[in-house]
């Protein structure tokens, strides 16, 4: 179904259908009927979906860190310990970093439910740094197996370098209310490998290493992260539709975490003061990619809102989305990948993201789309849950 209605546009498809392989396409599109109760009931298409065809996530696996990193602390259940806690990381491993304070946040701090919003704004690489220290590594892959995540692992963090020794190490953490300690944790080490049976994971014909050289041999990805588009579904459909799901399989947030989750991977960056970031690198639509691409004039869809994860390096981009048109009831979700590396040759930041992925990701965002606006439902869905006060 999904290849039929891509073809009937060739001139926006052609390029990749005709090359799916060479850009690593996966789309799985997911159409939503509520019942008269207003329950929603899921029917699923995919296009070369294959959850062992390894791609490289990026910052995608950054929302079930949020996710992890509030049902640890709702397990905890320790008096005066909260989102909102002062939370101070510490070092005692060879490149870990001490933070002590958050000049974007109002009070000047750094907290769990701050890194929260810079991760879901803006993709903020540090904030999902913090939020893997605070979680731990093995934590956080035994969460993934708990939620039956079963083509997916979290190894590393981003932008720092991570090695295969530095990345098991992570940070001591403490929780403050003003000067009091609340919780204190030391630093962890995280011995398991987390082997899954991928292929794919040596790619290219050349990289660039550490020191800016070229190497002339596969760019090699078999100890990186993974999180697979079906696992990003399930995430979604979790954390957006826990009714669905027995109690035993749901995550273990508030509904006040549900709430702080959907207004913050919903909410346009020039609608946040604590953070706030300049229009001219955050502009309003921002990483909402499966349906603006990268287009700095874009005007938001009236009625349209976008709760979405996105990620983009070494030459993929990757959205997993939930679209919602409140004015014409129409809601569904899509998760892709496109990758564009003409040269074959990885780390050496020269991907077609303009040419080829941004096109294709607003491009098929916007045929789900109206194919959805003449999709005839039984039932007229109730989205209020959805309106977010921004």
């Amino acid at each position: 179904m999904l290849e039929k209605l891509m073809r009937s546009r060739p001139e926006l498809f052609g390029k990749i259908l005709n090359h799916p392989q060479k850009n690593q396409v996966q789309i799985l599109y997911t159409q939503i009927d509520r019942d008269a109760n207003n329950v929603p009931h899921f029917k699923s298409y995919s296009y070369n979906l294959d959850d062992l065809h390894y791609f490289f996530p990026a910052s995608t696996v950054k929302l079930p860190t949020v996710i992890f990193a509030l049902e640890k602390l709702n397990e905890l259940k320790i008096k005066g310990l909260s989102r909102a806690s002062t939370m101070i990381t510490g070092a005692d491993f060879t490149k870990q970093t001490h933070v002590d304070k958050d000049s974007s946040a109002a009070n000047g701090m750094p907290s769990l439910e701050h890194y929260i919003k810079k991760i879901l704004l803006v993709s903020d690489n540090d904030a999902y740094n913090r939020l893997y220290e605070w979680i731990g590594r093995a934590e956080i892959n035994e969460r993934l197996r708990r939620h039956g995540l079963s083509t997916s692992r979290i190894l590393n963090r981003y932008a720092v370098k991570d090695t295969e020794e530095t990345s098991r190490h992570t940070n001591p953490v403490s929780f403050y209310e003003g000067n009091k300690l609340i919780y204190s944790q030391p630093g962890q080490f995280d011995p398991q490998n987390y082997p899954l049976n991928l292929t794919n994971t040596s790619m290219g014909r050349a990289y660039m290493d550490s020191s800016d050289r070229l190497v002339e041999k596969p760019f090699n990805m078999a100890n990186k992260n993974a999180f697979s588009l079906t696992d990003q579904q399930v995430v979604m459909k979790k954390l957006l539709f826990p009714e669905v799901f027995p109690e035993s399989e749901r995550f273990h947030l508030t509904k006040d975490d549900y709430r702080l989750i959907y207004t913050y991977m919903s909410k346009l960056p020039n609608e946040s003061d604590f953070p706030r970031y300049n229009p001219s690198d955050y502009w309003p639509l921002y990483a909402k990619f499966l349906f603006y691409g990268a287009n700095k004039e874009a005007v938001p869809q009236k009625g349209m809102r976008i709760f979405n994860k996105y990620g983009d390096s070494y030459g993929f981009i990757i959205d997993n989305a939930y679209i919602v048109d409140f004015e014409n009831n129409v809601e569904f979700m899509l998760s892709a990948v496109v990758q564009s590396n003409e040269d074959g040759v990885y780390n050496d930041d020269r991907y077609e993201y303009k040419e080829v992925c941004y096109p294709f990701m607003k491009n098929l965002g916007r045929l789900i789309y109206e194919y959805e606006l003449k999709r005839k439902k039984q039932h007229k869905p109730d989205l209020s849950k959805f309106r977010m006060n921004y």
